[in-house]
C-alpha cells in the first residue's frame, strides 16, 4: 500500500485553502489541482509499503506524539517549486516551522532505523496546492500567483496541530483518495 505521514488541516484552512485555488484556477493554466479535501502537510512520505510495517510505524507515531506538545501554526507565502517563475508544484508554506520541522526530523531518523531511506531533499513545510501538467497559461499563472504570494499572512491563518495521521493513498482515475489507517494525538500540556 502507497502512504505518508502528515498533519491534518483544520476545515477553516482547508476553506481558506479552497478559495486560494479557486483564484488560482481563474488562470486556466494546465494544473492538477489538489482535492481541498485531500489538503494536508506532508510529514514523510513512506512509498508502498508491506502491511507488516505498519506495526512499527504505529509505534513511532506513537512514541513520538508522547513527546510532542500540541502547538500553533500559520500560514507564510504562496510559492512554486523550483521558484514561482518557472512553477512545477504550487504551494503555500508555514511561517513559525520549527515544531514541524522537528517533527519531520524525528520521524525521518525513527523511519531510517527501520529501513525507510533518508530523503535526498531537505524537509520544506508546505501544504502542495497544485502540479503543473503543461505551460498553458503559464504567464498568466505566473503573474497571479507573484499578486497573492503573500495573501495568507494578509489574514494571518493559523491552527492547532492536534495529531499525526498516517494515510494510505488510494489512486483513481479522479485523483487520489486518501484513508487515515492510524491517527495519533499530540500530548496537552
Amino acid at each position: 500500500m502507497r502512504t505518508f505521514i502528515a498533519i491534518p488541516l483544520s476545515l477553516d484552512i482547508k476553506n481558506f485553502l479552497a478559495n486560494l485555488e479557486e483564484e488560482l484556477k481563474t488562470c486556466q493554466a494546465d494544473v492538477k489541482w489538489v482535492n481541498p479535501a485531500n489538503l494536508h502537510l506532508t510529514l514523510k512520505f513512506l512509498g508502498e509499503i508491506k502491511e507488516e510495517k505498519i506495526i512499527l510505524i504505529k509505534k513511532i507515531i506513537d512514541k513520538i506524539s508522547q513527546e510532542t506538545q500540541k502547538f500553533i501554526i500559520s500560514l507564510s507565502s504562496l510559492g512554486a517549486f523550483p521558484k514561482i517563475k518557472i512553477p512545477k508544484v504550487i504551494w503555500v508554506g508555514i511561517e513559525n516551522e520549527a515544531e514541524v520541522k522537528n517533527l519531520a526530523k524525528r520521524l525521518e531518523e525513527d523511519l531510517y532505523k527501520i529501513g525507510f531511506p533518508k530523503e535526498k531533499r531537505p524537509f520544506s513545510s508546505h501544504i502542495t496546492l497544485g502540479r503543473l501538467r503543461s505551460f498553458k497559461n503559464i504567464k498568466i499563472l505566473v503573474d497571479k500567483l507573484e499578486n497573492l504570494k503573500d495573501c495568507p499572512l494578509r489574514e494571518k491563518k493559523e491552527f492547532l496541530v492536534e495529531k499525526i495521521i498516517l494515510y494510505k493513498s488510494n489512486l483513481t482515475p479522479q485523483g487520489p483518495i486518501y484513508e487515515e489507517i492510524y491517527s495519533q494525538s499530540l500530548k496537552t500540556n
